[in-house]
């Protein structure tokens, strides 16, 4: 069996709920203090052994293809500065992977963002990290998804509990099994809490393997936008071969949601040391605690 080294990242969304600031920066590169939520990405999917990254962007995305590119100019001027520290940040973008681009032409679904890396992927399982989980946890979702993958290997689906009142926001997973890696044995999409007893919600991150190209070729558009889903494909290899889920362990947060995009930037402030205690006499000074 194949190890996993390779990483799709899909970023060809327009994102509105972040306008006017997604007019013209990517949501993608939005700074989680100063590193963007793309860096955090692609560091994941590094130290989860993968070395080759593919990440899929559109034309209004050139900023997360120069984030990861020399810079020539301002390495000279932190050098003769002797901002090593800084000089040494910058360089080490350019050596974390080998990162390479897809073009969407327009911004479809996920499964045209897969799709679209089916020539670079060949015939090897990969791994999939959307921007829109970033997680906090001493073994990142990307090392749990590839360990749990070296047991099984089949695609693995990476899935959270979710209370009775969010049910209805997402895919849920159901199984009978009762294991850390459960057989999926059917997707539901979004259903009400009463028509499932499972809580089992599917996440963006997953392994896998490259039969889900010819999935998504067969799958058959049934949404009204004329689309089809990546779950879509999930549910047509399902009842032909084996697909896990595993509830992963962490601390989510959800950037898709300007409320927890700020939680996630006050969660790491509270990890610099330097500014930790700062920061807890401001909060504390607005007597909102």
């Amino acid at each position: 069996m194949k190890k996993i080294t390779k990483c799709v990242i899909p970023a060809a969304w327009m994102w509105t709920r972040f306008l006017p600031a997604t007019k013209a920066l990517p949501k993608e590169m939005f700074p989680v203090i100063d590193k963007p939520v793309m860096q955090m990405l692609v560091e994941e999917a590094v130290w989860a052994w993968c070395t080759d990254i593919i990440i899929v962007t559109w034309r209004s995305k050139r900023a997360i293809e120069d984030h990861f590119d020399s810079n020539f100019e301002l390495e000279e001027r932190l050098d003769k500065s002797w901002k090593f520290d800084y000089l040494k940040t910058v360089k080490w973008l350019n050596t974390l992977a080998n990162v390479v681009y897809v073009r969407q032409p327009y911004p479809r679904w996920d499964w045209d963002a897969i799709l679209r890396t089916k020539t670079l992927i060949w015939d090897e399982p990969f791994l999939v990290l959307f921007w829109d989980d970033i997680i906090d946890y001493p073994k990142s979702a990307a090392q749990q998804l590839v360990s749990a993958y070296e047991q099984k290997w089949t695609p693995i689906i990476c899935s959270m509990q979710v209370s009775d009142e969010k049910v209805s926001n997402y895919w849920i997973l159901e199984t009978s099994e009762n294991e850390e890696i459960f057989k999926v044995e059917k997707f539901l999409e979004k259903p009400k809490a009463t028509e499932t007893k499972s809580r089992n919600a599917n996440i963006w991150k997953y392994i896998l393997t490259p039969d889900i190209f010819w999935y998504l070729e067969k799958s058959v558009p049934i949404w009204n936008d004329g689309e089809t889903r990546l779950i879509d494909a999930f549910e047509l290899l399902r009842r032909e071969k084996e697909i896990n889920w595993l509830k992963i362990k962490w601390t989510r947060f959800d950037t898709w949601s300007k409320l927890w995009f700020l939680k996630l930037c006050i969660n790491e402030w509270l990890k610099r040391e330097e500014i930790k205690s700062d920061l807890t006499d401001y909060i504390k000074s607005l007597n909102i605690i």
